[in-house]
């Protein structure tokens, strides 16, 4: 949602020596248009699965790597399922701090953060093992973050915090 998801999930990939994979170039190689484009010429519905099958397609070949992935895909309720085994970062700022970078780009749809939240958010809370306010942070703090969650499990636990 224009939360500097490609800015932090570059650095994060370099950091880790990992590919990174965008929806962006995703919809542009395959299927010829920007998420904006595809929204205007096919419809919503059919962004959406598109941007859901980038997840699920990256996440099922089994290779480390970082995903920038579109939100609306956590509306699915496959790619959920398939996050279950993956470290996943919610990118999330207040709503007038997302509008305001969606007006940024012209590959992004003219969607509202306020209704988006309200049908996203339950999602992002069940599969998100680290939330990061981008409105605060900086790509290169949400980089930090998601390393530092990543690399030092808290004492007692394995592994990354648990999701709510």
């Amino acid at each position: 949602m224009g939360s500097g998801k490609t800015s932090a999930g570059r650095l994060i990939s370099e950091a880790l020596g990992v590919p990174l994979r965008d929806s962006d170039p995703f919809l542009r190689a395959t299927y010829g248009g920007s998420a904006a484009e595809i929204a205007a010429r096919d419809g919503v519905d059919v962004l959406h699965a598109r941007e859901a099958e980038h997840v699920l397609a990256e996440l099922g070949d089994g290779e480390p790597k970082v995903i920038t992935a579109a939100s609306s895909s956590v509306e699915d309720p496959r790619v959920r399922a398939a996050l279950d085994a993956a470290f996943v970062v919610w990118l999330d700022a207040p709503d007038e701090v997302l509008a305001e970078r969606m007006r940024s780009g012209d590959h992004r749809p003219a969607f509202g953060p306020a209704a988006m939240r309200a049908r996203r958010e339950p999602y992002f809370r069940e599969v998100a093992d680290l939330r990061c306010d981008v409105s605060a942070m900086p790509p290169d703090a949400v980089a930090a973050a998601v390393l530092r969650a990543i690399r030092s499990p808290a004492p007692d636990q394995d592994g990354p915090a648990p999701r709510d």
